[in-house]
């Protein structure tokens, strides 16, 4: 069989399979995948509502419990990344509010130091923030044992209430599988089109001879 006779033979056999075809296939992969994406973030937009929610109830056994499930769905799919983690607010003001209290004795010549700015700065604000706390540094300032109480207390570290997991580039579920599939079905389009591309110059180039 002559060069000529085997290039129109594997053109032949290449149009077998059209490019549209190839090109639809990989359009309905697409949207499967993008899909299986979009279930991934929603799941890890669940277990994330789940720990602020158990945050808010102040059970650490369960806070503890929804940062596992939210951590393990995170490592274990891809498009699930957190852009800022997730900080324990409420978690962080319980604690931050008892190392106050304990530090706060009734002893204390100004009587509950920390109960008084309590009432100057709960009102406020509805919530902990660095508005609140200066509001509270603020307070104690005004108090003679003030310093001394600053200085007894051991308020929490806020970075320790701060989590952030990293989800992987690639993850083996279906998301994972249907983007796989959508990189196999694109390589195929473009190996296909440089195929007939040169075999169409191939024999172009034969009858010119």
């Amino acid at each position: 069989m002559t060069d000529d006779k085997l290039n129109k033979q594997n053109l032949r056999r290449l149009k077998k399979v059209k490019t549209w075809q190839l090109v639809s296939i990989l359009l309905l992969m697409g949207f499967i995948a993008a899909t299986f994406l979009r279930l991934n973030n929603i799941g890890m937009t669940q277990r994330f509502d789940a720990v602020k929610a158990a945050d808010k109830v102040g059970d650490n056994q369960i806070i503890q419990d929804r940062l596992y499930d939210l951590q393990r769905f995170i490592s274990d799919h891809m498009n699930t990344n957190m852009s800022n983690g997730i900080y324990l607010e409420d978690s962080y003001q319980r604690d931050y509010k008892k190392a106050y209290n304990l530090a706060s004795l009734d002893g204390n010549p100004n009587g509950n130091i920390y109960k008084k700015v309590q009432d100057v700065c709960a009102p406020q604000f509805s919530g902990w923030s660095t508005a609140y706390v200066q509001c509270v540094t603020d307070e104690l300032a005004k108090y003679p044992s003030a310093n001394s109480l600053a200085e007894s207390v051991k308020l929490p570290k806020a970075e320790l209430y701060h989590y952030s997991f990293a989800s992987p580039v690639w993850s083996a579920d279906f998301a994972g599988w249907s983007i796989l599939i959508c990189i196999i079905l694109t390589i195929m389009i473009v190996v296909r089109l440089i195929f007939v591309a040169i075999l169409k110059w191939l024999i172009h180039r034969h009858k010119m001879i």
